[in-house]
């Protein structure tokens, strides 16, 4: 435990925050700056070894407004940037904000590529489902028909989803949750800061003026989501709706919703979640469900253990050429291998 005890004024900046009135990326803010002081107790991590790395978009705004370092890098390079950070300087807390057009379009290569890797940084997702800098354009998880302004009759693109692509990639870490529900935000964020390896949150974000409630069919309110959402904790059955009647089981290979009480379903059958299960298959099910069919998934769904953390290898590699090399400066170098003097 730190000796040192911060607050959230500690890690808010000077500059007036300019994003939209309404705009859900204010809550993912207050989230982060009320998760950093939790998670520099934890962690034992002093507040100028936090460093926030940033693309482009209305979310990479966010290193501004962080009393931390810092580096606003360019459109979808957001991971490459930080992958360096990181390497450069492993001891350093490193997050990326980043949008869904940022990481999962022009930057999705770096983005897929940090996670198999398994990277130790904290990505924090903001998903609204547009392009919100660039005055309304559709993005890699805009829904299928979504009527914008590069597609005017619809798009026809089938959207990512977030959570699959993680897992896909080879990701330990992921969980999602929404901007307004800033405590279950911020549970996620400190969950990530203390997982070893590449951890993934994303957000689902609103823009209130291109693309207003997107999802406000699953989450408008309170008692909207605890309809239509279901928060996994580990070790926990997956219980949600208002009174907790309604679960999930694993039917004919398939995740199914049941009541219980009805239909012969008790208590008893209703899955455990485990977020440690290193299979798979389970945990692209849950980032996989879909409103109206399942409540969406929120929480953290995965989170598994890997040693083979990129930065961590990387030093160790380093440290054991050097402490087998017979070159230890630069004038080793240049003496090493055949020599000549010119007269």
């Amino acid at each position: 435990m730190a000796e040192y005890k911060y607050t959230p004024a500690d890690f808010k900046s000077d500059q007036e925050v300019r994003w939209c009135p309404g705009c859900g990326d204010h809550a993912i803010l207050n989230a982060v700056q009320r998760a950093l002081p939790e998670i520099a107790d934890q962690t034992d991590t002093p507040h100028n070894m936090f460093t926030f790395v940033s693309g482009i978009g209305c979310s990479s705004r966010f290193i501004y407004y962080m009393k931390t370092f810092g580096f606003h890098s360019v459109h979808g390079r957001a991971n490459a940037v930080a992958t360096g950070v990181k390497v450069a300087n492993p001891r350093l807390n490193v997050w990326v904000t980043t949008g869904d057009g940022d990481s999962l379009a022009i930057g999705g290569n770096h983005f897929i590529h940090a996670i198999r890797r398994n990277v130790d940084l904290n990505l924090v997702l903001f998903n609204n489902e547009i392009y919100g800098l660039t005055k309304g354009q559709y993005s890699p998880t805009s829904k299928l028909g979504k009527i914008t302004k590069t597609s005017p009759y619809g798009t026809v693109e089938k959207p990512f989803n977030p959570g699959e692509l993680v897992i896909g990639a080879k990701g330990t870490f992921f969980a999602r949750s929404i901007d307004m529900e800033v405590q279950l935000s911020k549970e996620c964020f400190v969950a990530a800061a203390q997982h070893k390896g590449m951890s993934v949150v994303e957000i689902m974000q609103n823009c209130v003026i291109f693309n207003d409630k997107t999802h406000a069919a699953f989450a408008a309110d309170k008692a909207t989501r605890a309809e239509n959402t279901i928060t996994l904790r580990h070790g926990e059955k997956m219980l949600f709706g208002a009174n907790k009647e309604k679960g999930l089981v694993f039917e004919n290979m398939k995740l199914k919703v049941v009541t219980v009480g009805e239909d012969g379903y008790t208590l008893d059958d209703i899955l455990t979640h485990d977020a440690h299960e290193k299979d798979t298959t389970l945990h692209v099910m849950l980032a996989a469900m879909k409103y109206p069919e399942y409540p969406v998934a929120m929480g953290i769904i995965r989170a598994v253990e890997d040693p083979a953390v990129y930065d961590t290898s990387v030093e160790q590699q380093v440290e054991e050429v050097k402490a087998n090399s017979k070159i230890s400066c630069v004038d080793d170098l240049l003496r090493s291998g055949a020599t000549w003097e010119v007269k």
